[in-house]
């Protein structure tokens, strides 16, 4: 497979827009299946996608190299599975924007500039305010899995960069869905059931696998070769907006005028951090 010549962040760009709308899809399908059977469903029907298209070369690897795979693909697939499990409780939009503190502060800490530090201080305040204006009401459950998707985002974001600079095209990434897969299928498999290999289910699992695993970690895994962490994280700054979109559009969630404002608070911190990392920051 040749290199898409397109500009990285335009594939960044393109990732985030299809994996929010992929989640907002994923969102209907957990209710009917759950978290772990629908990650373990996704990543199932993404594997044979990926594996066709990259055709994987594993002759002189060395051990590094599947050391380096094998833990992209696990805190991949607990990535996936730490969100889906937030979805359970939250609107897409507020587990979006919790989760995208992972990849914030990842920025904010390869930056190591008090500026950017007090920028993940003003993102804090947006999730305390994304939760809504009744703190008793708030599903903290919900909470603490999108934070914890957060911190595996993170990993992802450093890993995929390691995996991208030891295999060519997208190898790596078929490899490592291969591996996210053996993690969470079992589990998946035994609470959805049969309901797994029900058609509509199938179909549904399919094109969510496609939007939210195929095109952004394809798309993904091409710009990381060509752009720092750092930057990548700071692109990644409309996620919760994109988030919230999908979640009206498709599943009629709206957030209140307070939820809305925490979001802002997020993406501002991601502009601040941006203009401070631009020096940093390699022609994309």
């Amino acid at each position: 497979m040749r290199s898409l010549r397109v500009p990285p962040t335009v594939m960044v760009l393109g990732g985030v827009v299809s994996v929010q709308f992929g989640g907002a899809l994923a969102a209907r399908l957990i209710e009917r299946m759950g978290a772990v059977g629908t990650v373990s469903l996704r990543l199932a029907l993404a594997v044979p996608i990926l594996l066709l298209i990259a055709r994987p070369r594993l002759r002189n690897r060395t051990r590094r190299d599947f050391l380096a795979v094998v833990a992209f693909g696990i805190v991949l697939g607990l990535m996936n599975l730490s969100f889906y499990l937030s979805l359970e409780r939250l609107p897409l939009g507020v587990a979006v924007t919790i989760e995208f503190i992972g990849p914030l502060g990842l920025a904010a800490a390869m930056s190591r500039k008090r500026r950017d530090l007090i920028a993940v201080a003003g993102a804090a305040l947006g999730v305390v305010l994304v939760n809504g204006n009744e703190l008793h009401a708030v599903d903290w459950l919900g909470v603490g899995f999108a934070g914890l998707a957060g911190v595996f985002w993170a990993g992802y974001i450093l890993l995929s960069a390691e995996t991208g600079r030891r295999f060519a095209q997208l190898d790596g990434l078929a490899l490592a869905i291969v591996v996210s897969t053996i993690v969470t299928a079992p589990i998946g498999i035994a609470t959805a059931g049969r309901e797994i290999f029900h058609p509509h289910v199938v179909l549904t699992g399919l094109a969510i696998a496609v939007l939210s695993s195929v095109l952004p970690y394809s798309l993904e895994t091409l710009a990381l070769r060509r752009m720092k962490p750092a930057v990548f994280g700071i692109l990644m700054s409309l996620e919760p907006a994109v988030g919230a979109t999908a979640g009206f559009l498709i599943l009629s969630q709206r957030l209140a005028v307070i939820q809305l404002a925490g979001m802002a608070c997020v993406v501002a911190a991601s502009i601040a951090i941006t203009r401070t990392s631009a020096s940093e920051a390699p022609d994309i």
